[in-house]
């Protein structure tokens, strides 16, 4: 019961960010993130969303055989497809906190994968190079993504804990 009273406030809070009117485009936690907030961004944003993508897309090549990709590939996917389609599909509004959490659940299982294997440190292999910029990546991302995610979170569930 207390699981679904958490999932019923989350949902709810959630659902309260329906009116994209109200937002300004840009990278900032409570600024849509669409078209012309990635437009709005600083040009270091929009490279590292470059740099990003292609670091993860080459993890496509080891899918098949590494575990750490699989799961790291498999979250990006998700993410992407979530962000993309599941949330506006959903009716909710897409800002940037909300993107940045979806980082964090969805990429979290493969960097957790990536530090308690570490092939970055046990083997010599454009595998290990791919798995210590992935980790860096999603490590630099995350800097980024904790924060915006935290004040996402205490915008529509209405906890005022954190001042804008």
């Amino acid at each position: 019961m207390k699981r679904f009273l958490v999932s019923a406030v989350l949902v709810s809070g959630l659902l309260t960010a329906t009116n994209a009117g109200a937002y300004e485009p840009g990278n900032q936690a409570l600024q849509l993130w669409n078209d012309e907030g990635i437009a709005n961004s600083p040009q270091w944003v929009q490279t590292w969303l470059m740099v990003m993508l292609a670091s993860f897309a080459v993890g496509l090549l080891f899918v098949w055989k590494r575990v750490e990709a699989r799961w790291v590939v498999g979250g990006f996917i998700t993410a992407i497809l979530l962000s993309r389609l599941g949330i506006p599909a959903l009716g909710i509004v897409k800002l940037s906190g909300l993107v940045a959490l979806v980082h964090l659940i969805f990429w979290s299982p493969g960097l957790y994968l990536l530090l308690k294997n570490r092939p970055f440190l046990t083997e010599r292999s454009f595998y290990a190079l791919w798995s210590a910029l992935i980790t860096v990546v999603i490590l630099f991302s995350f800097i980024f993504d904790v924060r915006d995610a935290v004040i996402y979170l205490d915008y529509v569930l209405g906890l005022g804990l954190i001042s804008a």
